[in-house]
């Protein structure tokens, strides 16, 4: 690694706007945001020219699946490509490896597995299940940064979906913990009503896929979610929300004064369903991908800020279990990889305006560092930060090779996509980990807990 003691730029991105300015570092920190000119004597500066200065990307929805199911993803590729990203922090979803981080041990067995891996900063989120609400205190206290839970099955069998009852059993004890409460929010009865009238429909149809996961199914859990919000005081914070239906629910929540939150993915706001070819499941996930005006929809929710941000949901598989031979999208694995490409999918297609890199700086660091607590050490370039840095050129173009990425697998519905953002480098605690391509040193991302700096 290549420790750096000052990073300038003509456009860094900071909370108050975007300037030149020379951003100072000093021990792993944010020394200050200095005059453009403003250089330190004698010591190593990294001038990025007219390339964009901006707080790591914190990405707090990823399946890395270590230990137990490391041939679909493991901490050291997922950091790779996390890095290669610009994305500084991740958090680790509880659900894909073996044990289910659903208890203290599960997630020390986790942290055991991640250990010398790292090229970023990792935390871990627990995870709620049938029978486990006498756990959360303790995997809270072991450093879980909240707690996620499926109202639809998940996909596997370590991580059963939950029911109302179930909610209403761990409610009361994340309220008293003010941990956030990250919810899967689809219903099983609308998809079953959906399947019901499918019949024999061709499975290798996206549309067929599409018909079977209804936008009802998320607003019917969107409305439960509320309504226990409501009822128990609890942080609720809605993943990859997918449907504009959703939306005014949301809204109107937030009005209300509860404490609910949401976030969208790159995949709902790049792509649309009319342009998925059938058979093509490597744009399998669930909530599926919807059609163009929902996209629209999904995109003036996140510019209102009824939306409030953006993460991967970066779901791996062995490229085996997307059946690409048969193109079956129901005995596909549902989910998108995507971690390393984010930024630049986010950048193509939002609207470019005078305000669009402090858009972009909220909607994929700040905002999901609030999320995890993590608002006064990371998600800004300001004193006293954490000087976990990405300089990326906003105009630079390059096209999706499977050579370039750093996921294990390099499936990905974004192959052959032209993207527009290219990272150029990728700062930790002030060392350059990541050099156009090019990684230094070894694995020294921190395994972090909650309420630890």
């Amino acid at each position: 690694m290549t420790d750096i003691h000052a990073i300038r730029s003509r456009r860094v991105v900071t909370p108050e706007g975007v300037r030149a300015a020379t951003v100072l570092l000093r021990d792993g920190l944010i020394e200050s945001i200095a005059a453009y000119n403003d250089l330190p004597s004698g010591r190593r500066v990294y001038d990025a020219g007219e390339s964009v200065v901006m707080p790591g990307l914190v990405d707090t929805h990823v399946h890395i699946n270590e230990p137990g199911r490391t041939d679909w993803e493991g901490f050291e590729t997922a950091t790779r490509a996390a890095a290669a990203g610009g994305v500084t922090t991740l958090i680790d979803m509880p659900l894909n490896s073996i044990p289910a981080t659903t208890t203290a041990e599960a997630l020390e067995a986790k942290r055991a597995a991640a250990r010398k891996k790292c090229w970023v900063n990792v935390g871990f989120w627990g995870g709620i299940v049938p029978g486990n609400a006498g756990e959360l205190r303790a995997l809270h206290h072991a450093g879980a940064f909240g707690f996620k839970c499926f109202l639809v099955p998940s996909g596997v069998p370590e991580f059963a979906n939950v029911t109302e009852d179930d909610l209403r059993a761990a409610m009361p004890i994340l309220s008293a913990l003010d941990a956030p409460l990250l919810v899967h929010s689809e219903l099983p009865e609308p998809i079953e009503s959906a399947n019901a009238k499918l019949g024999k429909a061709d499975p290798r149809k996206y549309k067929t896929w599409l018909s079977s996961r209804p936008s009802e199914a998320e607003t019917k859990a969107v409305e439960l979610m509320i309504r226990l919000a409501r009822e128990f005081g609890t942080r609720v914070h809605i993943v990859h929300l997918s449907s504009d239906r959703s939306v005014a629910l949301i809204r109107r929540a937030k009005k209300e004064g509860l404490r609910i939150t949401a976030e969208t993915c790159p995949h709902y706001l790049f792509f649309s369903a009319r342009a998925i070819p059938d058979r093509r499941t490597e744009f399998k996930c669930a909530p599926p991908i919807r059609d163009s005006q929902n996209n629209k929809s999904l995109w003036a929710a996140l510019e209102r800020g009824t939306i409030d941000f953006v993460v991967s949901d970066h779901s791996p598989s062995p490229p085996e279990m997307k059946c690409l031979k048969t193109g079956d999208f129901f005995k596909a694995w549902g989910g998108i990889s995507s971690l390393q490409l984010g930024l630049p999918a986010i950048w193509t297609k939002m609207k470019q305006g005078k305000d669009s890199l402090m858009h972009l700086a909220r909607w994929m660091s700040a905002g999901p560092a609030r999320l995890a607590g993590l608002e006064k050490h990371k998600g800004a370039l300001a004193a006293g930060y954490d000087a976990d840095i990405v300089v990326w050129s906003p105009q630079k173009r390059f096209t999706v090779r499977p050579k370039m990425l750093q996921h294990r697998h390099k499936l990905t519905p974004y192959l052959n996509q032209s993207l527009r953002g290219v990272v150029e480098a990728t700062f930790l605690r002030g060392e350059m980990i990541y050099d156009r391509g090019r990684f230094g040193g070894a694995a020294g991302g921190t395994l972090l807990r909650r309420g630890e700096h």
